[in-house]
């Protein structure tokens, strides 16, 4: 059987307010191309599908069309998505009963039955070949919060708690419960995935653009928690693609767009899998063409005047399509705040097929002495005025300009004040 794993799509993002809606439509028609002729029977999506909890009326046509569309394009294709910690589970499941016609399951969050236990029979998910024939079982676990995951039983002999974090804890024993389901329904030759929306131990994250998540003191998970049985373990929530404690089988695709500048050297990708038998038999990358580049202009922060000079100097290929023209940033290093200065940058772009996204800016270090703090005595002496300046002093080593004082100073009067 032959799968593809993909993840963090998050639809409807946008970068720095421009829309992305055209990247991730160019995405989804590749993607469709390439199940199609990949000939896959599986397509798992590992989380972040929207880019947040209240997704747009536009980004959740494209991806409903975008199921609608593999359907038809792969008739004998199985879907299975759960929810990441961008998405709303409850928005997510909404549409449940209609995607089952498509062959598609949903798992927003964990299902529970009336008696209040977890519904494992729903989180093992079986796929099936082009022949109808279940060739593995997929262990659909979402993004996992405290009240999802099942409480740890208290040690029958010390009658105490178990020492290690029971969110922790609690999120192994749910994947050994959901494992231990599907060895029961498993017959030879048959595989075992595992979907997760999480945080492994040691993987690399982009801090521009994924939220760190932390509850009850653990924000990374261990390998561990999958089983020796697991043939592959299809990760999600990590935007750089990458394996798990240098195990090939437990990876992150990655995301398929770059969403943020930090991201441009990543290779966006999906990840075709061919399972024989009960192991993932080969792993293959397939890079995702990107439809728009993102420019860092210089590579790293220089001078004002250096980083004009290669603006003016950027030569664009000719592109009279906006949704093509690449997003710029532009990283600039100064030794004082630089009024005007989007207006200068955007001087130097004057004609060019590119769009400003982001001016980055950072200051040259100064050698401040005078970085003792005051009293309580002294602040009540200080004028807003007063504190005003030596916070520019801390930072760029002389007194601010008279005419920045003097515009601090017009914000510091009241509506009164300001009317006579």
């Amino acid at each position: 059987m032959r799968f593809i794993h993909t993840s963090d799509w998050h639809l409807g993002q946008t970068l720095h307010n421009f829309e992305r809606g055209f990247e991730h439509q160019c995405f989804l028609d590749w993607l469709l191309d390439t199940i199609a002729v990949e000939q896959a029977e599986g397509l798992l999506i590992s989380g972040d599908i929207f880019d947040n909890a209240n997704p747009s009326a536009a980004s959740q046509k494209q991806l409903y069309r975008f199921l609608q569309q593999a359907k038809m394009r792969v008739p004998h294709l199985n879907i299975v998505i759960i929810a990441g910690n961008h998405d709303s589970p409850g928005r997510l499941e909404a549409p449940g009963p209609l995607l089952e016609t498509l062959d598609a399951t949903v798992i927003g969050f964990v299902p529970r039955l009336p008696n209040g236990a977890i519904d494992l029979a729903r989180l093992v998910v079986p796929l099936k070949n082009r022949l109808g024939e279940t060739a593995a079982w997929c262990l659909a676990i979402p993004f996992l919060r405290p009240g999802d995951v099942p409480r740890v039983e208290k040690n029958a002999e010390t009658n105490t708690e178990t020492e290690a974090d029971p969110y922790m804890e609690g999120i192994a024993l749910l994947y050994r419960q959901a494992l231990d389901h599907a060895l029961s329904l498993r017959q030879p030759g048959q595989a075992i995935i595992a979907l997760g929306h999480c945080h492994m131990v040691g993987g690399e994250i982009s801090a521009d653009s994924e939220r760190r998540i932390v509850i009850g003191g653990t924000e990374a998970l261990p390998a561990g928690i999958f089983d020796a049985a697991i043939a592959y373990a299809a990760l999600g929530h990590l935007h750089l693609a990458q394996s798990v404690g240098k195990q090939a089988h437990l990876r992150y695709c990655g995301s398929p767009l770059p969403m943020s500048f930090a991201e441009v050297g990543y290779p966006h990708q999906v990840l075709r899998v061919d399972l024989h038998g009960e192991a993932a038999a080969d792993i293959t990358a397939l890079p995702v063409p990107r439809a728009v580049e993102l420019l860092r202009v210089p590579k790293q922060p220089a001078p004002l005047d250096d980083v004009l000079a290669a603006l003016a100097a950027l030569a664009l290929p000719a592109n009279d399509d906006p949704q093509r023209q690449p997003y710029l940033e532009v990283r600039i290093r100064l030794d004082a705040p630089e009024p005007g200065l989007r207006a200068r940058v955007e001087a130097a772009l004057e004609g060019k097929q590119v769009r400003l996204a982001k001016i980055e800016t950072s200051f040259t270090p100064k050698n401040v002495s005078n970085t003792a703090l005051a009293s309580l005595e002294q602040l009540e002496r200080l004028q807003p005025d007063d504190i005003f300046n030596r916070l520019y002093r801390s930072k760029y080593d002389d007194d601010a300009p008279a005419e920045l004082r003097a515009a601090f100073a017009e914000l510091m009067l009241t509506p009164s004040e300001a009317a006579a």
